[in-house]
């Protein structure tokens, strides 16, 4: 069967043919009488065919484009039935609503996803892309993405449960493969991204796993430093007060400097601020941020004139002398925070018995330097606006900060209201209502006193 047409086959336009039917507007030279410069997608004209070795009839039309020759089976060998498919086939091409079935491999695919959608982004953030397609990948096992599916995706969320998988991981494996298919759907790879369902995450007051650190939590974590760093302990200390005070990320601290980088500290002027070029932070703005004044001070009574030049924070490998990078100095962090004794956290640990059953235990989490991050927008959250935190945490959001950095306890806010209080002059009698004292009086009411007070 070499699939060639049939001599004797007769190439027919649908009658319903929009064109067809607007024959009557054709002038003589032939040409049809339309607004406008006609596209490309015009061109498209679908004939239906009849092919010897197949029982059903063919659809076909040559892409204006490529030049190529395109096919589709009319699923019926009825002539009537074919030229009204052809019809609501050319209509759907020439109007942009057909999507041809995608025969990308699952490979193919992510090679593309590699190359266009991830390589812009930072190395951190293509590492969250890659850990959620992998897992897709082994649970679900697509080979190809046409087969992506909604029913696909579910699977994937019940397998994932069975394996243990947290929910807030779910989640987040969910959202990162969401963004994946609906750039596929923007390019043309998926004729349309499938629905997620996302899963329903707890609700309280900090989505974070880890809470913010205290200052006495801190001060712990100062008294462990000898004992895992004992040649070395004044640059961690330096480190560990410089991200409490500051709130920056471990790889800005390790990359600020006091003269010259991507990330520099100026304290020479009358307000003191972080500049920042675009490759230095995660937002990947370029931005000029104030400093805390607290860090200020700190900083400058720690640092002596002469020395204000180079890293603020330099991290010195005890074995080599060369510069740590960010990645090693979180890791001795941690051992810090472990060895502290401090707990900020639980999380749950799953692992399989010897019959193969889920077990999850339940483990501590102790301070890393994130968590001293937390520790400093906490304690700023008692003291300024939500936009000025938003500023000094420097998130695109204020979402963010206040649902993964802000951890407020019972005794902080009963302290905040106490000392409210105590700032008011007067027993709370005389507090009054405030939001009734301070309310603009409306016009009826003015009117109303002024009345009272003209009567005698």
């Amino acid at each position: 069967m070499d699939g060639t047409p049939d001599s004797n086959v007769n190439w027919r336009r649908p009658e319903s043919d929009p064109v067809s039917r607007r024959s009557a507007l054709r002038p003589a030279g032939g040409a049809l009488k339309t607004k406008g410069q006609p596209t490309t997608t015009d061109e498209i004209r679908v004939t239906v065919c009849n092919y010897p070795d197949r029982a059903n009839l063919v659809l076909r039309y040559v892409d204006p484009i490529t030049g190529k020759q395109k096919t589709k089976s009319a699923k019926t060998p009825d002539e009537s039935a074919a030229i009204g498919k052809a019809a609501v086939w050319e209509e759907e091409l020439r109007t942009g609503r057909y999507m041809a079935p995608s025969r990308m491999t699952w490979q193919e695919f992510r090679k593309r996803v590699a190359d266009e959608k991830l390589a812009p982004m930072p190395r951190a953030t293509q590492e969250q892309y890659r850990g959620a397609l992998n897992c897709f990948e082994r649970l679900a096992g697509p080979d190809r993405l046409v087969k992506v599916t909604a029913t696909l995706l579910t699977r994937f969320s019940t397998k994932a449960r069975a394996e243990g998988v947290r929910e807030t991981t779910l989640h987040k494996h969910l959202r990162h493969l969401k963004a994946v298919f609906r750039w596929a759907e923007r390019q043309g790879l998926l004729a349309k991204c499938p629905t997620f369902e996302m899963p329903k995450l707890p609700k309280g007051q900090s989505k974070g796993k880890h809470r913010a650190v205290t200052l006495e939590e801190v001060e712990k974590m100062i008294l462990a430093v000898p004992k895992v760093r004992p040649r070395d302990a004044a640059q961690w200390e330096r480190i560990l007060w410089g991200l409490w005070y500051s709130g920056l990320r471990l790889s800005e601290a390790v990359a600020l400097t006091w003269d010259d980088g991507p990330f520099v500290l100026d304290t020479t002027g009358q307000d003191p601020a972080f500049y920042i070029d675009s490759t230095a932070q995660k937002s990947r703005r370029t931005e000029a941020v104030p400093v805390a004044p607290d860090f200020v001070d700190w900083i400058l009574a720690e640092t002596p004139e002469a020395e204000r030049r180079g890293r603020v924070f330099p991290l010195h490998s005890d074995k080599t002398g060369g510069n740590l990078s960010h990645q090693e100095a979180g890791v001795v962090i941690c051992a810090i925070g472990e060895r502290s004794g401090v707990v900020v956290g639980t999380t749950e640990k799953v692992s399989r018995d010897d019959a193969g059953r889920i077990v999850r235990t339940t483990v501590n989490l102790f301070p890393g330097a994130h968590d001293l991050r937390r520790g400093f927008c906490s304690k700023w959250a008692r003291k300024v606006p939500a936009p000025v935190l938003q500023r000094l945490a420097r998130h695109s959001s204020i979402t963010t900060t206040q649902s993964y950095y802000i951890h407020l306890t019972v005794a902080d806010i009963t302290a905040d209201l106490r000392a409210a209080l105590g700032a008011t002059e007067g027993s709370p009698k005389d507090l009054g209502n405030i939001s009734g004292n301070m309310a603009r009086k409306s016009p009826s009411k003015r009117r109303t006193e002024k009345r009272r007070k003209s009567l005698p």
